[in-house]
């Protein structure tokens, strides 16, 4: 699978407020919030939009039980993140029963991102009692034609429903992701009611980034104003249902929140809109990283930027000092409308978007069709 939506920050973070640089701990550090570990690139399906364009086959460089496990004991010197093991398909890493339990030892919260095709009643059993609290499964269609087509493989749809079905009847919370392209943002309320249906804590929505597989995906890219269009239908519908809904890899929903709020006068808190009151946009570099099958320390796993190796560098020294983290840190260093905009602390724009519609992470967010204060012309 190496999912889209698993690439990003499919489940939420810890709760705690952060501003801009991101919560900062001891030295003006962000705080870590999260960590998408990408313990194998492996996977048993052929994604559209999948970043690693990943194949079954094991990859070389993987790091090895031993090196998992002293990554693991580093990760505490950099805040208490929560560890989303992922993929590729976290379910074909042969050593993931003993590294979550190892995580859980050290006190970090761990969640699951599988594609869902791979849980059996058996494995769904293990991973609730190796301590995992929450599963993202990723359905893009609301229909086994549309999410098979997708996802490069038949029987995907109704192999990830077993999987679903597997993780209730053992009592594990579970969200359903869903990538946005044209093809499918027709069929939003269907996929929303069948997540609802199905029982799911959470629907998170993804903005396609155009990079691996995706990068061919150019026409299924919606434009700034469908963007636009689908944040605005996104923070409506939330008010009709309990369900918890969130939009990733899509920034400047933070924006749109506090425009459509302060145009209706209700304040934006936790209580009135939940973590996203309190989150920022684009957290990569700032309260999130991504961590490669390999070791390779990235701001997401979209962006490909080398941030740091940890098989030369401890991850919490990357964490602190990598220069793209420090810039990713400072809105001054953005080049164009993104570090001037009245947003930037909620919002950032979609660094890894920037990167491959622009060629510079640091460049503007290429589907924002806002155009900040200080550039409005008098």
């Amino acid at each position: 699978m190496h999912d889209h939506a698993a690439k990003g920050v499919p489940f939420e973070h810890s709760g705690h407020p952060v501003g801009h640089p991101g919560g900062a701990a001891k030295g003006g550090v962000p705080q870590l919030r999260l960590i998408a570990w990408e313990v194998t690139r492996s996977c048993n399906l052929a994604c559209k939009h999948c970043r690693a364009e990943a194949h079954p086959e094991p990859y070389e460089g993987e790091l090895s039980t031993a090196e998992a496990k002293a990554l693991i004991d580093t990760f505490p010197e950099a805040g208490s993140p929560i560890i989303i093991f992922t993929g590729g398909e976290p379910l074909m890493r042969h050593d993931l029963f003993e590294l979550i339990p190892y995580a859980k030892s050290k006190g970090l919260r761990c969640v699951l991102a599988p594609n869902g095709t791979l849980l059996t009643a058996e494995n769904a059993a293990r991973i609730k009692a190796a301590g995992i609290e929450r599963c993202s499964i990723s359905i893009d269609a609301p229909d086994a034609a549309g999410h098979d087509a997708f996802r490069g493989v038949t029987g995907a749809f109704e192999a990830s429903m077993r999987g679903i079905e597997h993780l209730k009847s053992v009592g594990l919370e579970f969200q359903i992701n869903t990538t946005v392209t044209k093809d499918n943002l027709h069929q939003f309320k269907d996929i929303f009611h069948l997540a609802e249906k199905l029982g799911a804590s959470a629907w998170h929505i993804f903005l396609l980034v155009p990079t691996g597989r995706a990068a061919e995906l150019g026409a299924q890219i919606i434009s700034a104003e469908e963007y636009e269009e689908v944040l605005n239908w996104f923070y409506d519908f939330r008010k009709t249902t309990n369900m918890q809904l969130k939009a990733t890899c899509a920034p400047h929903y933070h924006r749109i929140l506090r425009q459509r709020a302060k145009a209706e006068g209700v304040p934006v808190n936790f209580e009135t809109f939940g973590l996203d009151a309190v989150s920022r946009g684009c957290l990569g570099g700032v309260g999130f990283c991504f961590i490669s099958h390999s070791g390779i320390v990235q701001p997401c796993g979209y962006l490909d930027l080398v941030c740091g190796d940890v098989r030369q560098t401890s991850f919490p020294e990357i964490w602190r000092t990598s220069p793209q983290f420090l810039n990713l840190r400072n809105p001054k260093v953005y080049v164009g409308k993104c570090g001037v905009c009245e947003y930037e602390k909620v919002c950032g724009g979609c660094r890894a978007r920037a990167q491959t519609m622009r060629g510079d992470y640091l460049e503007a967010e290429p589907l924002c069709s806002h155009t900040p204060i200080k550039l409005q012309q008098k």
